[in-house]
């Protein structure tokens, strides 16, 4: 039998891979983590360097926090919709709300200086697994539900 969901599960994937591409990138690309300590000094331009530094790492620390929240929901639901689960688009819909909320708030929630929290190059990089999620969550709604026999929900 032919899984109607394959096309949501592609989305689901390239929303799983994207999110790990958000949560590694300030780790692995030195100019994102300089454009993030630059967007902190030009906020808090009386901030020394420790204390620029100190704000960098909060920030690394949150983004890699809410990157694996995101790699966990994403593999979750990746699961529960292979497996057939009733009550999986359920849950892949409330996981893309959270998940949007959370990345529209990085996206635009003013600090204290005034400026958005973070770079708008981050932020709209923290976007990109949403858009694979509206996909994935609208193809879902889409198909007509099959759960496996057997399988839980």
């Amino acid at each position: 039998m032919k899984n109607t969901n394959a096309p949501a599960l592609r989305a689901m994937g390239t929303g799983l891979a994207l999110t790990v591409v958000a949560a590694v990138m300030p780790f692995v690309d030195r100019a994102t983590t300089h454009l993030l300590a630059d967007h902190i000094a030009a906020g808090y331009p009386g901030y020394p360097a420790a204390r620029i530094d100190s704000a960098v790492s909060t920030w690394l620390v949150l983004l890699a926090g809410v990157g694996a929240l995101g790699v966990a929901g994403w593999v979750w639901s990746i699961r529960a919709v292979a497996s057939g689960a009733r009550w999986a688009r359920w849950t892949a819909t409330a996981l893309f709300l959270l998940g949007t909320t959370v990345a529209l708030s990085a996206l635009l929630v003013r600090d204290t200086s005034g400026d958005a929290g973070l770079p708008p190059l981050l932020g709209w990089l923290g976007i990109l697994p949403c858009l694979a999620g509206a996909v994935a969550v609208t193809m879902l709604w889409r198909q007509p539900t099959h759960a496996r026999p057997g399988a839980s929900g």
